[in-house]
């Protein structure tokens, strides 16, 4: 048996996130789809984590098992011909039989985009949160690094989250401007669900002066969301890059592997 893990890039639009569900087609469903036709037998594969619907990723990382093992390149191109255009398999390498694309995870990098201008764009609308208003970004700055070191999310996360445990460590924050866009890069141990949606929400009520700085605190001590609760629109997420330790692969494919961010 062979194990070969994926970096797929997806735009989350059309989709009720990566997961298979019963109410509409998913990138899993797709993606199994597509390495069941390459390979002639069912594969199902295993990804670091989920996202919801809407959402994006470039550095999505998931793993399956095959007994006949086929080359690389029919994962890579065979697979994509079979994708549909908003869907691509970015890179392919052989892993460890340790590793698991969940399990083995140590990080990871999501980004938020925000396009801060009182005219929509066109280009941007299905990958940035459109915010018209003028948000304080120092302050912001100041509430997110709260945020950082290991903290009990539980007024972070979405009303139907199963986690087992509540608790998760950021290393962390970063509120970067581009022209009018604006970047909040979040990276920690894993994510509960709608998380980071909900930090950045918080962090941009507390810009546009709607909450005080001390409110991320609070929301950290309390353990439970309050009725102001935002949770940020879900096409303004991507999942950039999700960490695993060097052992797992070869040192070149540890340098080389994942999609060109």
């Amino acid at each position: 048996m062979a194990v070969i893990a994926l970096w797929i890039e997806y735009d989350g639009g059309a989709y009720v996130g990566w997961q298979r569900q019963k109410n509409g087609i998913s990138i899993q469903q797709r993606v199994e789809e597509a390495l069941t036709e390459v390979c002639g037998e069912p594969v199902v594969v295993y990804s670091s984590g989920r996202t919801d619907a809407g959402v994006h990723a470039r550095g999505m990382v998931a793993h399956f098992t095959i007994a006949h093992p086929l080359p690389l390149s029919a994962y890579l191109h065979g697979v994509n011909d079979r994708l549909p255009r908003d869907i691509a398999v970015c890179d392919v390498r052989p892993v460890s039989d340790r590793f698991h694309a969940r399990f083995s995870a140590q990080g990871k990098w999501y980004r938020y985009s925000i396009f801060l201008s009182p005219v929509r764009s066109p280009i941007l609308k299905s990958y940035s949160w459109h915010y018209r208003k003028p948000l304080d970004l120092s302050l912001m700055r100041r509430a997110a690094q709260s945020f950082v070191g290991v903290h009990d999310f539980g007024a972070f996360r979405a009303a139907g989250c199963n986690a087992k445990t509540t608790v998760r460590r950021i290393d962390s924050i970063e509120l970067l401007e581009d022209g009018e866009q604006l970047y909040i890069d979040v990276r920690g141990s894993g994510f509960l669900r709608h998380m980071v949606r909900m930090m950045v929400g918080t962090l941009v009520q507390i810009g546009a002066g709607k909450r005080v700085l001390n409110d991320v605190s609070r929301l950290l001590a309390q353990g439970m969301a309050d009725e102001m609760r935002l949770k940020a629109p879900a096409h303004g997420l991507c999942l950039r890059q999700v960490e695993y330790p060097a052992a797992l692969f070869d040192e070149q494919e540890q340098i080389e592997a994942g999609c060109n961010l």
